[in-house]
């Protein structure tokens, strides 16, 4: 899965980043279809330790708010839940990405 943010950070500079407070998120969005609803994760997202989620969520949150209500009876639950999910700042998954990269071969421990 493709890592957003992480584009022309070397593992020393990951490893600074972790340790000031950055994160790995996903977010999460819904689509009805009215007798059928997905909810889905983004893309990882990297999200420094000086920037905000807000800016990265919005637009999950917007297509939930759209698409997400229509399907019954998941629809209104579904979208509950990742507008709630995506207002707290994403579901952080930096542990899990972290042991991920740390259990490739050849690789390096970064923190």
């Amino acid at each position: 899965m493709e890592i957003k943010g992480l584009e022309n950070i070397s593992p020393q500079m990951l490893s600074q980043e972790i340790k000031r407070g950055a994160k790995f998120v996903v977010f999460e969005f819904c689509i009805s279809l009215l007798i059928v609803t997905f909810k889905q994760p983004s893309s990882i997202y990297f999200i420094r330790s000086d920037e905000g989620t807000f800016g990265k969520s919005i637009k999950f949150t917007i297509i939930s708010l759209v698409l997400g209500w229509w399907g019954f009876p998941w629809g209104p639950i579904y979208t509950i839940a990742a507008l709630v999910t995506n207002l707290r700042g994403g579901k952080d998954v930096t542990m899990e990405v972290m042991n991920a990269i740390e259990s490739k071969p050849g690789h390096t421990t970064v923190i």
